[in-house]
């Protein structure tokens, strides 16, 4: 996507022979845009677990990008394989909801093993991890490409008036190594001149999207409006949203999701008014071994500075501010999980499917 005229990915590898990452810091947007270097293993693991860097798409490119820096590190002890298989381990643990992770990991962890040499593990280990990075922006701009035509359809049951589209946290190219899965069908619309506008909700407790969902979509010339989290009950009940679309940290076999905190409430609302609701998300982000998303997947709990404080512009300074007395207990889920029976459709690189185990196989037979 473009910032200022210019194209970037959230994620990239530094031109030359420097084992340097190159991420967009997330926590500064949208007030200030800030590269970080990444040089080390150490770094990826902090900027994962912090949240420099997010997103299902995203966390799974970071952490191949990670072991690629582990094994650059490994190679310079004397227990190449022990000390890869422990650093793989503390990154399979940054961020316990997204399956991605895991599943970049595990990729990468098996084509490392098919090589002998230090030194082939080394190429290996970043030509998979580049590998991993395009192919995340080609399913994104693939669910696009699928994603638009459900917003064409209302479209023209509308006679073109403007298709009104509630988002929840930030499921855009910055989740994503490009383009995005939510926002991925949104930008496709307003590229063929589909007239639409976003309702973004500010998904607390991070606000990603006042933060990130709105400052992406300003940088697109998207209409847009964002909305305190609660507010979406009241507009769908007052025919102001004509479809729900968000993104996903791990979906199920049988299409239970996964997502920001939030998002089975608005599932409900959606449910209530009769009105669509899909998600939208990659291969890479389902979770095969799953069959009941609310019993078998694991809920983060996050830092509860996360609820206390809240970030912001101050005489141009960003600043966190406490916003309730001090200590005062929190409890910080970061996910909740919606059951396919609320969820219209699955928007995927390969189609769109409904929340079923037999519409999910019809697009991934080769996964039961």
């Amino acid at each position: 996507m473009k910032v200022n005229g210019k194209h970037y990915r959230t994620i990239w590898l530094e031109e030359g022979g420097s084992p340097c990452v190159k991420i967009i810091d997330q926590r500064f947007l949208p007030h200030q845009f800030i590269i970080e270097d990444i040089t080390n293993f150490n770094q990826m693991v902090v900027a994962i677990k912090d949240m420099h860097l997010r997103g299902a798409g995203l966390i799974g490119v970071a952490a191949a990008y990670g072991i690629y820096l582990a094994i650059l590190e490994s190679a310079k002890t004397d227990s190449f394989d022990t000390n890869l298989s422990k650093l793989a381990k503390e990154l399979a643990e940054t961020r316990p909801t997204a399956v991605n992770l895991i599943w970049a990991i595990d990729r990468l962890m098996a084509e490392v093993a098919k090589v002998n040499s230090i030194g082939d593990k080394i190429k290996v280990a970043k030509q998979t991890a580049q590998l991993i990075a395009d192919e995340d922006a080609d399913s994104s701009q693939s669910i696009g490409i699928f994603g638009v035509e459900i917003i064409e359809q209302i479209s023209k049951a509308k006679k073109g008036d403007v298709v009104n589209i509630l988002t929840h946290c930030n499921a855009g190219w910055l989740a994503f190594a490009d383009y995005g899965t939510a926002t991925a069908p949104i930008y496709e619309a307003h590229k063929r001149g589909i007239k639409v506008h976003v309702w973004v909700d500010e998904t607390r407790p991070r606000n990603q999207g006042a933060s990130l969902t709105a400052w992406e979509l300003l940088n697109e010339g998207v209409p847009h409006t964002l909305i305190p989290d609660n507010t979406g009950g009241h507009l769908m009940q007052h025919g102001m949203v004509d479809m729900i679309i968000t993104g996903a940290d791990r979906v199920t076999s049988n299409g239970d999701a996964a997502n920001k905190i939030g998002t089975y409430l608005k599932a409900l609302a959606a449910a209530d008014n009769k009105i669509p609701f899909y998600i939208a998300a990659p291969s890479s982000s389902f979770d095969w071994t799953l069959t009941d998303g609310v019993k078998q997947i694991p809920i983060e709990q996050r830092h509860p500075n996360e609820v206390r404080y809240i970030s912001g512009l101050s005489n141009r300074k960003v600043e966190e501010v406490l916003i309730c007395p001090e200590n005062t207990p929190v409890a910080n889920y970061g996910f909740d999980v919606t059951p396919a029976r609320l969820i219209t459709g699955i928007i995927t690189e390969r189609g769109v499917c409904s929340a079923t185990t037999e519409s999910i196989r019809s697009l991934y037979p080769e996964k039961f």
